[in-house]
């Protein structure tokens, strides 16, 4: 029995830096994505994750696809009280050694015309395209409705 424990600690050992890792696509990696689940009825859903770009130039994020939903991207902002949403129909720039996160209130995927709801403990798959490194699939771990965004290194990115 101790045997077989101390091989499950060393494995989760040598697993965890993988998941740390994220998804890599040229470039890019993705970290740390999740979405949040939807009441049963909604037709949009949020999605959320970390772009590093390690390259000497820039990238750009330029949309996405999937099975479950349409994939755009949007920003939230608030002016003088008021919160506004817009979709980026342009792309968004990912520096050269930079990153850009997508999360509550700023930057995030919007799962439209969504088929079926988000469900807390489920992983829905998009495919994420890049002008330069090309297309990555992320899964996306969905949480619970008002979920806040993971600690850093709290999780990664699995690619499929």
């Amino acid at each position: 029995m101790l045997r077989k424990l101390a091989l499950a600690a060393f494995l989760a050992l040598i697993a965890a830096p993988a998941l740390a890792d994220g998804i890599k696509v040229g470039d890019l990696t993705i970290e740390q994505p999740w979405a949040r689940a939807t009441p049963k009825g909604a037709v949009v859903g949020a999605g959320y994750l970390t772009i590093h770009n390690n390259g000497a130039t820039p990238d750009r994020f330029t949309g996405g696809s999937a099975d479950f939903a349409g994939v755009e991207l949007h920003e939230m902002s608030m002016t003088d009280g008021v919160m506004k949403m817009r979709e980026i129909t342009d792309g968004l720039e990912i520096p050269a050694h930079g990153s850009v996160t997508l999360a509550p209130n700023g930057y995030h995927l919007m799962f439209v015309k969504l088929k079926t709801p988000l469900v807390k403990g489920e992983t829905v798959k998009a495919t994420l395209t890049f002008e330069h490194a090309g297309a990555a699939e992320v899964a996306f771990e969905v949480r619970a409705v008002g979920a806040q965004a993971p600690k850093a290194g709290a999780m990664g990115g699995m690619k499929m």
